[in-house]
This record gives structure tokens, C-alpha cells and sequence, in this order.
């Protein structure tokens, strides 16, 4: 099985951009077996992470930390439940107003989580429309990146055989 990295957010919004951002920066480190996507709608996360054992979700959160805080939390099938009001959605409407928390505990109740959910959030505080990233949230593309990698290489499949 493959790992997938997805990078979730709208690259015209200022700080939900982040998660595209950060997938180009893991795709451009060709890591071996990962799979890079970029979504911008969280609802189509679910038929994304079919056939992969280990799923790492970047995106702009708004957890009330200091803007480009970078946030790591296990969410899979072994994982105790999201409190989604933690990864709501971030954007003011459109695609984000149905946020990734609810996507992974609606994914829970139908048995579709895969068994290793990672998600990293980065700390936003602004979405409109054409905007850049915030400086505080450019300062932590590569951090996030890192959080990315760091959970990648963790990840031991399971073995079969001798």
C-alpha cells in the first residue's frame, strides 16, 4: 500500500492555501510510495483514502493558538474520536463550509477511516479571496513539510510472511 499526503485548501484564499502549499513542498522531496493530492473540497477526502494504510490531511485550522501554530493529531480508525470543533472548517463558506473534522468522524460512522489518519493543521487568520499566505503562516510551510515527513517515516507497514 501507498502513503497519501493530501494538501486541502483553496490556493486563492490567503491562509487555506497552506495545504496545497505543503503538498508541493513534500512532492517536490519525491519521497518513495507517497502518494501527493491536492483537494480543495473535504468531502472528497473519503473516496481518496480508499486503498491506503497510512493518510496524512494538511490544512489551515483555527484552534485559537498563535497564527502559524503547527498542530499534529492522530485521527484514525484506532484514534479516539476528532473534537471537530478543533479542525472546523476554516474558509467562511464554499467548499470549506463542511470542515475536516466533521469529514473524519463522518467517515468514522460509515467504517471508511483509514487505520493511520494523520492531520496537520497550521494555525490561520486569513481567507480572502486573493490574498497571499499570512507571514506567520509562510514561516510554517516548512515545519509542516517536516511534521508531513516526520510521520511518513514512522509509519512501518505491516508485514507479511517471514
Amino acid at each position: 500500500m501507498t502513503t497519501l499526503v493530501v494538501g486541502l485548501g483553496q490556493s486563492d484564499r490567503g491562509d487555506d492555501a497552506v495545504g496545497p502549499v505543503v503538498a508541493r513542498l513534500v512532492a517536490a522531496r519525491a519521497l518513495p510510495g507517497v502518494v501527493v493530492l491536492e483537494h480543495e473540497d473535504p468531502t472528497s477526502l473519503i473516496d481518496s483514502w480508499d486503498e491506503h494504510d497510512l493518510v496524512v490531511v494538511v490544512d489551515a485550522v483555527c484552534a485559537g493558538a498563535p497564527v502559524g501554530t503547527v498542530h499534529v493529531r492522530e485521527a484514525g480508525a484506532d484514534a479516539p474520536p476528532l473534537p471537530t470543533a478543533s479542525w472546523a472548517a476554516a474558509g467562511h463558506d464554499g467548499t470549506h463550509s463542511f470542515g475536516l473534522g466533521a469529514v473524519v468522524e463522518l467517515a468514522r460512522a460509515l467504517q471508511r477511516l483509514p487505520r493511520r489518519l494523520v492531520l496537520v493543521g497550521v494555525e490561520a487568520q486569513q481567507f480572502d479571496h486573493g490574498a497571499a499566505l499570512s507571514p506567520a503562516v509562510r514561516s510554517a510551510v516548512t515545519t509542516a513539510a517536516d511534521q508531513v515527513a516526520c510521520a511518513i517515516t514512522v509509519h512501518v507497514p505491516e508485514r507479511t510472511g517471514p
